[in-house]
């Protein structure tokens, strides 16, 4: 059974796919990148823009998620740090913000 992509359990679910935006980052470049995620490690995030892929660190951005269903998300990059496997399947309450 696929777990439901939903603000709360965002942080625990797949995110390649996903269109996202880099609302805040200690590398001022990146903010308002916005386009699909395309990849994923355990630090970056590979985002697909301008027929380009940008690999924005997790650890020092906010991100600005928007879910197929509509709603915005907003989530702090460190908490989105752990492998991908490791981070889907972890269990309990959502970080998001």
């Amino acid at each position: 059974m696929t777990m439901a992509l939903t603000p709360e359990t965002l942080t625990r679910h797949e995110l390649v796919g996903l269109d996202v935006r880099v609302v805040a980052a200690s590398n001022p470049e990146v903010i308002d990148l916005d386009g699909r995620v395309v990849s994923e490690t355990t630090r970056t995030l590979g985002i697909e823009h301008d027929g380009r892929v940008s690999h924005v660190p997790k650890d020092c951005a906010t991100f600005e998620w928007t879910l197929p269903s509509g709603e915005v998300v907003e989530t702090a990059g460190e908490t989105l740090i752990a492998r991908p496997a490791r981070r889907t399947e972890q269990k309990g309450d959502s970080k998001w913000e």
